[in-house]
């Protein structure tokens, strides 16, 4: 048997969903259940291997995720699809991985990204959701008005300063982004915000959530939206929605 030590790096892309609910985020943390030690955790127990994985971004407590991208480098030469039947075999029920595939040599699953999907997903009901409760939000006031919602999204489109849309104490070295595409859709009781940039601050699109809901709700006017994105201020913006609303839906490469 040949020494995995010897074996040449194999860079892979592991493509993972996941119910947030119980874990406080995607990256380990000390003494709390995270995503990111699951994941080791069962390559660990597959392969004898402890490695350190990269993830597109961090996803916060109780942030759901049909798509997150997972890169690693790793010498076992298990082919990729008995790792993903390893893994699933290994990971708890609440974590899937969708699929293992070969990467490019160096592939980082954080800097490589060149956009990403984000939907915010609100129950626009008088009465509390049953089957996805913790996977959306709540607002049981009148109908939204999704239409409203949609105008107030098209002007947060293309390249803007969203400093008015990321949580207070964030450290970035630019508040630029690009919003690729933000769409509101309704069907029955459910309104989904989806998001589509490259690349979003801290609470950026649980902020956009919560400030198109204000427009839905009529609290607020459409061209109210393009007021807070020039103030740059966060506190002229919605509020933060909750977290169990937001899911990672894709990430492109």
């Amino acid at each position: 048997m040949s020494d995995p030590a010897l074996e040449p790096a194999r860079w892979l892309k592991l493509t993972v969903a996941y119910d947030g609910a119980r874990f406080a985020g995607w990256q380990t943390q000390p003494g709390r259940p995270t995503v990111q030690d699951a994941v080791e955790r069962a390559w660990r127990e597959i392969t004898g291997e402890t490695v350190r994985v990269t993830a597109s971004g961090r996803t916060d407590a109780g942030v759901h995720a049909l798509g997150q991208v997972v890169g690693l480098s790793t010498s076992s030469t298990l082919e990729e699809g008995r790792l993903q039947q390893a893994l699933n075999a290994k990971l708890p029920e609440d974590v899937v991985v969708l699929t293992v595939e070969r990467a490019p040599e160096g592939f980082h699953a954080t800097h490589d990204a060149l956009r990403k999907t984000y939907r915010y997903q609100v129950h626009n009901s008088r009465t509390r959701p049953l089957f996805d409760r913790g996977r959306v939000w709540h607002a049981p006031s009148a109908r939204l008005d999704e239409t409203a919602m949609g105008q107030g999204g098209a002007i947060l489109l293309g390249r803007h300063d969203f400093a008015a849309f990321e949580s207070v104490g964030s450290e970035r070295s630019s508040t630029v982004r690009t919003v690729l595409g933000c769409e509101v859709r309704r069907e029955g009781d459910r309104v989904d915000i989806t998001v589509t940039g490259d690349g979003f601050l801290y609470n950026m699109v649980r902020t956009i959530a919560g400030t198109l809901v204000e427009v839905g709700r009529g609290a607020r006017p459409v061209e109210w939206v393009a007021e807070v994105l020039a103030s740059r201020d966060r506190a002229q913006a919605g509020p933060t929605a909750p977290a169990h609303g937001l899911v990672l839906v894709s990430v492109e490469y």
